[in-house]
């Protein structure tokens, strides 16, 4: 099965996650079919907290690739990001 789930990267109590599209039997940082964006849990100042192609999301859900519960919120969050700026 395909799934959609988080990837850790970052340093020490510095995390910083890729959003990715892999095999679910792959490790959590082991090889991925395609990257989809990023999350950045400490974002400050400028610095962009979440970034999501939601048109691959939706490509690699109506194909049958599952999302995992965090990654759920996150794709909520950013389709409610992206209608507030188109309405602003």
């Amino acid at each position: 099965m395909v799934t959609i789930r988080l990837s850790r990267g970052g340093a020490k109590k510095k995390p910083f996650y890729h959003i990715d599209v892999k095999d679910s039997r792959r490790s959590r940082d082991g090889r991925y079919i395609e990257r989809l964006g990023y999350f950045n849990p400490g974002a400050t100042g400028g610095e962009q907290r979440l970034v999501l192609d939601l048109d691959r999301v939706t490509h690699w859900k109506s194909v049958g690739a599952q999302t995992s519960d965090r990654v759920s919120t996150l794709i909520k969050q950013a389709r409610s990001n992206t209608t507030t700026e188109a309405a602003a």
